[in-house]
Protein backbone atom coordinates (compact mmCIF):
# COMPACT_ATOMS: atom_id res chain seq x y z
CA UNK A 1 0.00 0.00 0.00
CA UNK A 2 1.60 3.20 -1.07
CA UNK A 3 2.26 5.92 1.69
CA UNK A 4 0.48 9.18 1.06
CA UNK A 5 2.74 11.90 1.72
CA UNK A 6 1.50 15.01 2.26
CA UNK A 7 3.55 18.70 2.12
CA UNK A 8 2.81 21.34 3.38
CA UNK A 9 3.97 24.20 5.95
CA UNK A 10 5.34 23.64 9.53
CA UNK A 11 5.27 26.27 12.29
CA UNK A 12 7.62 26.54 15.13
CA UNK A 13 8.01 29.46 17.80
CA UNK A 14 10.06 32.25 16.46
CA UNK A 15 13.36 32.71 17.89
CA UNK A 16 15.85 35.76 17.79
CA UNK A 17 18.81 35.76 16.21
CA UNK A 18 21.93 35.77 18.32
CA UNK A 19 23.37 39.09 19.57
CA UNK A 20 26.51 39.63 21.20
CA UNK A 21 26.34 41.79 24.18
CA UNK A 22 27.74 44.36 21.97
CA UNK A 23 25.18 44.22 19.35
CA UNK A 24 22.15 44.16 22.14
CA UNK A 25 23.66 47.36 23.67
CA UNK A 26 24.84 49.03 20.10
CA UNK A 27 20.83 48.82 18.65
CA UNK A 28 19.87 50.54 21.62
CA UNK A 29 22.34 52.93 21.73
CA UNK A 30 21.82 54.39 18.16
CA UNK A 31 17.98 55.10 19.31
CA UNK A 32 19.31 56.93 21.95
CA UNK A 33 22.01 58.85 20.29
CA UNK A 34 19.28 60.09 18.02
CA UNK A 35 16.66 60.93 20.63
CA UNK A 36 19.44 63.26 22.62
CA UNK A 37 20.77 64.69 19.33
CA UNK A 38 24.00 63.40 19.50
CA UNK A 39 25.13 63.70 23.14
CA UNK A 40 27.13 61.22 23.81
CA UNK A 41 27.65 61.55 27.45
CA UNK A 42 23.31 61.80 27.52
CA UNK A 43 23.02 58.47 25.80
CA UNK A 44 24.87 56.61 27.67
CA UNK A 45 22.96 57.87 31.27
CA UNK A 46 20.31 56.99 29.53
CA UNK A 47 21.38 53.12 28.53
CA UNK A 48 22.92 52.93 32.56
CA UNK A 49 19.64 53.54 33.82
CA UNK A 50 17.59 51.48 31.40
CA UNK A 51 20.90 48.85 32.07
CA UNK A 52 19.71 48.85 35.83
CA UNK A 53 16.03 48.52 34.96
CA UNK A 54 16.38 45.73 32.67
CA UNK A 55 19.62 44.07 33.38
CA UNK A 56 21.15 44.51 29.74
CA UNK A 57 24.60 43.76 31.18
CA UNK A 58 26.04 41.37 33.56
CA UNK A 59 29.49 40.98 35.33
CA UNK A 60 31.33 39.77 31.93
CA UNK A 61 30.18 42.70 29.80
CA UNK A 62 29.74 46.39 31.45
CA UNK A 63 28.26 49.77 29.96
CA UNK A 64 32.41 50.47 30.45
CA UNK A 65 33.35 47.32 28.39
CA UNK A 66 30.82 48.63 25.89
CA UNK A 67 31.94 52.10 25.82
CA UNK A 68 35.76 50.58 25.06
CA UNK A 69 34.32 48.80 21.98
CA UNK A 70 32.36 51.81 20.73
CA UNK A 71 36.14 54.03 20.95
CA UNK A 72 37.76 50.64 19.53
CA UNK A 73 35.72 50.18 16.73
CA UNK A 74 35.97 53.74 15.52
CA UNK A 75 32.44 54.47 16.38
CA UNK A 76 33.54 57.14 19.35
CA UNK A 77 36.29 59.62 19.96
CA UNK A 78 37.48 61.64 22.76
CA UNK A 79 38.53 65.32 22.57
CA UNK A 80 40.35 66.91 25.55
CA UNK A 81 37.76 69.19 27.17
CA UNK A 82 38.05 73.17 26.54
CA UNK A 83 41.04 71.78 24.36
CA UNK A 84 43.03 71.67 27.40
CA UNK A 85 45.25 67.81 27.38
CA UNK A 86 45.41 65.11 25.19
CA UNK A 87 42.75 63.18 27.08
CA UNK A 88 45.31 60.91 28.21
CA UNK A 89 46.00 62.61 31.40
CA UNK A 90 43.91 62.74 34.61
CA UNK A 91 41.15 64.95 33.46
CA UNK A 92 38.22 63.08 31.57
CA UNK A 93 37.94 63.41 28.01
CA UNK A 94 34.62 64.31 26.05
CA UNK A 95 33.01 61.72 24.08
CA UNK A 96 31.46 62.32 20.93
CA UNK A 97 30.57 60.25 17.67
CA UNK A 98 32.63 60.41 14.75
CA UNK A 99 31.75 60.56 11.21
CA UNK A 100 31.16 56.67 10.80
CA UNK A 101 29.04 56.27 13.48
CA UNK A 102 26.81 59.52 11.36
CA UNK A 103 26.83 57.21 8.74
CA UNK A 104 25.49 54.02 11.03
CA UNK A 105 22.97 55.76 12.38
CA UNK A 106 21.41 57.02 8.72
CA UNK A 107 21.58 53.76 7.83
CA UNK A 108 20.03 52.31 10.73
CA UNK A 109 16.93 55.00 9.98
CA UNK A 110 16.93 53.92 6.84
CA UNK A 111 16.10 50.43 7.56
CA UNK A 112 13.56 51.29 9.88
CA UNK A 113 11.67 53.24 8.10
CA UNK A 114 12.21 52.17 4.50
CA UNK A 115 13.32 48.50 5.23
CA UNK A 116 10.51 47.23 2.61
CA UNK A 117 12.56 48.71 -0.53
CA UNK A 118 15.01 46.03 -0.36
CA UNK A 119 12.79 43.86 -1.10
CA UNK A 120 11.61 45.42 -4.40
CA UNK A 121 14.67 45.04 -6.00
CA UNK A 122 16.04 47.90 -9.06
CA UNK A 123 14.58 49.91 -11.28
CA UNK A 124 11.50 51.08 -9.48
CA UNK A 125 11.49 54.91 -10.60
CA UNK A 126 11.22 54.59 -14.35
CA UNK A 127 9.27 57.26 -16.22
CA UNK A 128 6.96 54.97 -18.28
CA UNK A 129 9.10 56.35 -21.52
CA UNK A 130 10.62 54.07 -23.83
CA UNK A 131 13.56 55.19 -26.32
CA UNK A 132 17.04 56.32 -25.96
CA UNK A 133 17.44 55.55 -21.72
CA UNK A 134 19.54 53.96 -19.29
CA UNK A 135 17.81 51.27 -17.64
CA UNK A 136 17.02 48.26 -19.51
CA UNK A 137 13.39 46.99 -19.55
CA UNK A 138 14.26 43.48 -20.75
CA UNK A 139 12.13 43.75 -23.89
CA UNK A 140 13.09 44.18 -27.49
CA UNK A 141 11.57 45.71 -29.99
CA UNK A 142 12.36 45.60 -34.59
CA UNK A 143 15.44 47.99 -35.16
CA UNK A 144 14.15 51.12 -36.33
CA UNK A 145 16.69 54.12 -38.39
CA UNK A 146 18.80 56.05 -35.81
CA UNK A 147 18.81 53.40 -32.67
CA UNK A 148 23.20 53.51 -31.80
CA UNK A 149 25.10 50.26 -32.66
CA UNK A 150 25.55 49.38 -29.17
CA UNK A 151 21.50 48.63 -28.29
CA UNK A 152 21.58 45.78 -31.01
CA UNK A 153 20.78 42.65 -29.15
CA UNK A 154 23.08 40.26 -31.20
CA UNK A 155 21.68 37.59 -29.41
CA UNK A 156 18.29 38.07 -30.28
CA UNK A 157 19.27 39.15 -33.55
CA UNK A 158 21.12 36.15 -34.85
CA UNK A 159 18.08 33.93 -33.19
CA UNK A 160 15.94 36.13 -35.62
CA UNK A 161 18.37 34.95 -38.56
CA UNK A 162 18.41 31.79 -38.21
CA UNK A 163 14.54 31.78 -37.97
CA UNK A 164 14.08 33.85 -40.93
CA UNK A 165 16.90 32.13 -43.01
CA UNK A 166 17.92 28.55 -41.81
CA UNK A 167 20.96 27.38 -41.39
CA UNK A 168 21.87 26.46 -45.09
CA UNK A 169 21.44 30.34 -46.06
CA UNK A 170 22.41 32.04 -43.25
CA UNK A 171 23.09 35.63 -42.76
CA UNK A 172 21.97 38.72 -40.85
CA UNK A 173 19.67 41.77 -42.66
CA UNK A 174 18.30 45.13 -41.35
CA UNK A 175 15.09 42.99 -41.03
CA UNK A 176 16.37 40.64 -38.58
CA UNK A 177 17.59 43.14 -36.10
CA UNK A 178 16.30 43.62 -32.71
CA UNK A 179 16.68 46.49 -29.68
CA UNK A 180 16.50 46.32 -26.15
CA UNK A 181 14.01 48.71 -24.99
CA UNK A 182 15.85 51.50 -22.46
CA UNK A 183 13.37 53.28 -20.04
CA UNK A 184 14.53 57.30 -18.77
CA UNK A 185 15.33 56.95 -15.15
CA UNK A 186 14.54 61.16 -14.24
CA UNK A 187 16.81 62.81 -11.75
CA UNK A 188 15.11 64.59 -8.90
CA UNK A 189 15.97 67.46 -7.14
CA UNK A 190 14.54 67.61 -3.49
CA UNK A 191 14.85 70.37 -0.87
CA UNK A 192 13.37 68.75 2.25
CA UNK A 193 12.33 71.23 4.94
CA UNK A 194 12.27 70.89 8.93
CA UNK A 195 10.51 72.79 11.56
CA UNK A 196 12.22 73.34 14.55
CA UNK A 197 10.05 75.85 15.82
CA UNK A 198 9.68 75.39 19.94
CA UNK A 199 6.07 73.25 19.05
CA UNK A 200 7.66 70.37 17.85
CA UNK A 201 8.75 69.54 21.32
CA UNK A 202 5.45 70.80 23.38
CA UNK A 203 2.81 69.64 24.86
CA UNK A 204 5.14 66.18 25.91
CA UNK A 205 5.39 64.58 22.40
CA UNK A 206 8.59 64.74 20.50
CA UNK A 207 8.10 65.24 17.37
CA UNK A 208 11.47 66.58 16.08
CA UNK A 209 12.71 62.88 16.76
CA UNK A 210 10.68 61.14 13.75
CA UNK A 211 11.51 63.81 11.68
CA UNK A 212 14.92 63.71 12.08
CA UNK A 213 15.19 60.30 11.28
CA UNK A 214 13.10 60.69 7.88
CA UNK A 215 15.66 63.00 7.19
CA UNK A 216 18.51 60.90 7.66
CA UNK A 217 17.41 57.67 6.11
CA UNK A 218 16.04 60.15 2.87
CA UNK A 219 19.45 60.93 2.70
CA UNK A 220 21.10 57.58 2.58
CA UNK A 221 18.34 56.26 0.34
CA UNK A 222 19.21 58.66 -1.69
CA UNK A 223 22.91 59.09 -1.56
CA UNK A 224 23.01 55.19 -2.06
CA UNK A 225 20.46 54.15 -4.33
CA UNK A 226 19.89 57.37 -6.56
CA UNK A 227 23.21 58.49 -6.37
CA UNK A 228 22.40 60.88 -9.41
CA UNK A 229 19.71 62.87 -7.68
CA UNK A 230 20.23 65.35 -5.29
CA UNK A 231 19.17 66.10 -1.46
CA UNK A 232 19.81 69.44 0.27
CA UNK A 233 18.09 70.13 3.78
CA UNK A 234 17.05 73.34 5.40
CA UNK A 235 15.61 74.09 8.43
CA UNK A 236 13.67 76.82 9.75
CA UNK A 237 12.52 78.77 13.14
CA UNK A 238 12.49 82.88 13.04
CA UNK A 239 14.75 82.30 9.95
CA UNK A 240 16.12 79.70 7.88
CA UNK A 241 19.40 78.14 6.93
CA UNK A 242 21.13 74.83 5.25
CA UNK A 243 22.74 71.90 7.20
CA UNK A 244 24.34 69.24 5.75
CA UNK A 245 23.48 65.35 6.32
CA UNK A 246 25.91 64.77 8.65
CA UNK A 247 24.50 67.26 11.37
CA UNK A 248 21.38 65.62 11.05
CA UNK A 249 21.95 63.46 14.13
CA UNK A 250 22.49 66.67 16.33
CA UNK A 251 19.53 68.58 15.17
CA UNK A 252 17.64 70.52 17.78
CA UNK A 253 14.66 72.83 18.12
CA UNK A 254 15.16 75.87 19.38
CA UNK A 255 12.80 78.89 21.20
CA UNK A 256 11.88 79.85 17.63
CA UNK A 257 8.15 80.68 15.82
CA UNK A 258 7.56 79.26 12.96
CA UNK A 259 8.68 81.63 9.55
CA UNK A 260 7.84 79.10 6.70
CA UNK A 261 7.73 82.23 4.42
CA UNK A 262 11.97 82.30 5.23
CA UNK A 263 12.02 78.25 4.53
CA UNK A 264 10.50 78.17 1.23
CA UNK A 265 12.43 81.47 -0.14
CA UNK A 266 15.39 79.58 0.42
CA UNK A 267 14.38 76.08 -0.77
CA UNK A 268 13.47 77.81 -4.19
CA UNK A 269 17.28 79.44 -4.33
CA UNK A 270 18.62 76.42 -3.40
CA UNK A 271 16.74 74.55 -6.33
CA UNK A 272 17.18 77.68 -9.16
CA UNK A 273 20.72 76.43 -9.02
CA UNK A 274 19.67 72.74 -10.20
CA UNK A 275 19.53 71.85 -13.53
CA UNK A 276 17.37 69.31 -13.30
CA UNK A 277 13.67 69.42 -14.70
CA UNK A 278 12.46 67.81 -11.81
CA UNK A 279 12.15 69.67 -8.43
CA UNK A 280 10.43 69.27 -5.41
CA UNK A 281 10.48 70.37 -2.17
CA UNK A 282 8.93 68.20 1.00
CA UNK A 283 7.97 70.12 4.23
CA UNK A 284 7.75 68.42 7.62
CA UNK A 285 6.25 70.80 10.07
CA UNK A 286 3.68 71.00 13.16
CA UNK A 287 2.50 74.18 13.54
CA UNK A 288 0.81 77.28 11.91
CA UNK A 289 3.37 80.21 10.48
CA UNK A 290 3.53 82.90 13.24
CA UNK A 291 6.51 84.74 12.66
CA UNK A 292 7.68 86.77 9.20
CA UNK A 293 11.04 88.75 8.51
CA UNK A 294 10.27 92.25 7.27
CA UNK A 295 12.12 94.57 5.10
CA UNK A 296 13.97 96.45 8.12
CA UNK A 297 15.37 93.00 9.27
CA UNK A 298 12.65 93.31 11.90
CA UNK A 299 10.26 90.35 12.92
CA UNK A 300 6.65 90.17 12.91
CA UNK A 301 5.40 87.54 15.12
CA UNK A 302 1.97 86.36 15.81
CA UNK A 303 1.20 83.18 17.69
CA UNK A 304 -2.75 83.41 18.00
CA UNK A 305 -4.59 81.95 15.66
CA UNK A 306 -3.62 82.51 11.95
CA UNK A 307 -2.22 85.77 11.06
CA UNK A 308 -3.97 86.76 7.83
CA UNK A 309 -0.30 89.01 6.97
CA UNK A 310 1.54 86.03 7.25
CA UNK A 311 -0.97 83.59 5.70
CA UNK A 312 -1.31 85.27 2.51
CA UNK A 313 2.45 85.88 2.43
CA UNK A 314 2.79 81.92 2.43
CA UNK A 315 0.05 81.55 -0.07
CA UNK A 316 2.33 83.98 -2.52
CA UNK A 317 5.47 81.93 -1.78
CA UNK A 318 3.27 78.75 -2.52
CA UNK A 319 1.87 80.54 -5.95
CA UNK A 320 5.23 81.47 -7.19
CA UNK A 321 7.05 77.97 -6.52
CA UNK A 322 4.13 76.15 -8.82
CA UNK A 323 5.12 79.24 -11.65
CA UNK A 324 8.64 77.78 -11.26
CA UNK A 325 7.26 74.50 -11.67
CA UNK A 326 8.25 73.49 -7.83
CA UNK A 327 5.41 71.35 -6.20
CA UNK A 328 5.43 71.10 -2.41
CA UNK A 329 4.11 68.31 -0.51
CA UNK A 330 3.44 69.38 3.13
CA UNK A 331 3.45 66.36 5.71
CA UNK A 332 1.41 67.73 8.43
CA UNK A 333 1.90 66.38 11.67
CA UNK A 334 -0.62 67.74 13.58
CA UNK A 335 -4.14 67.35 13.45
CA UNK A 336 -5.58 71.31 14.27
CA UNK A 337 -8.94 71.73 11.93
CA UNK A 338 -7.87 75.75 11.67
CA UNK A 339 -4.34 74.52 10.81
CA UNK A 340 -5.69 71.45 8.39
CA UNK A 341 -7.60 74.37 6.58
CA UNK A 342 -4.42 76.55 5.85
CA UNK A 343 -2.11 73.43 4.48
CA UNK A 344 -5.59 72.53 2.25
CA UNK A 345 -5.39 76.28 1.34
CA UNK A 346 -1.43 76.13 0.81
CA UNK A 347 -1.67 73.01 -1.23
CA UNK A 348 -4.28 74.22 -3.35
CA UNK A 349 -2.57 77.46 -4.15
CA UNK A 350 0.66 75.45 -5.38
CA UNK A 351 -1.21 72.09 -6.86
CA UNK A 352 0.78 70.46 -4.82
CA UNK A 353 0.14 67.65 -2.38
CA UNK A 354 -0.57 67.36 1.47
CA UNK A 355 -0.58 64.36 3.65
CA UNK A 356 -1.77 64.82 7.21
CA UNK A 357 0.20 61.82 8.51
CA UNK A 358 0.14 62.60 12.93
CA UNK A 359 3.82 61.05 13.31
CA UNK A 360 3.36 57.17 12.64
CA UNK A 361 3.72 56.46 8.60
CA UNK A 362 5.79 59.61 7.98
CA UNK A 363 8.77 57.76 6.59
CA UNK A 364 6.62 55.58 4.43
CA UNK A 365 4.43 58.46 3.14
CA UNK A 366 7.71 60.28 2.13
CA UNK A 367 9.24 57.66 1.10
CA UNK A 368 6.17 56.32 -1.79
CA UNK A 369 5.60 60.41 -2.58
CA UNK A 370 9.46 60.66 -3.18
CA UNK A 371 9.00 57.63 -5.73
CA UNK A 372 6.27 59.02 -7.95
CA UNK A 373 7.49 62.34 -8.01
CA UNK A 374 10.86 61.01 -9.61
CA UNK A 375 9.09 60.28 -12.51
CA UNK A 376 9.91 62.30 -15.55
CA UNK A 377 7.06 64.97 -15.87
CA UNK A 378 7.12 65.80 -19.36
CA UNK A 379 6.16 69.77 -20.24
CA UNK A 380 3.55 70.26 -23.20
Amino acid sequence: MAINKRKGFRFSNYEAPEQTPFEKLFDIFKELITHTSGDVDEALDWLRELDKEYELTDENYTIDDFIEDLKAKGFLREEPKDGVGDGSGGQKADLSITAKMERIIRQAALNQIFGKIKRSGSGNHKTGLSGRGDEHMGEFREYRFGDSLERISMTESLKNAQINHGIGNFHLSEEDLVVEDTQFKAQMSTVLMIDISHSMILYGEDRITPAKKVAMALAELITTRYPKDTLEILVFGNDAWPIPIKDLPYLKVGPYHTNTVAGLQLAMDMLRRKRNTNKQIFMITDGKPSCIRLADGTYYKNSVGLDDYIVEKCYNMARQARKLHIPITTFMIAKDPYLTQFVRHFTEANKGKAFFTGLKGLGEMIFEDYEQNRRKRLKG
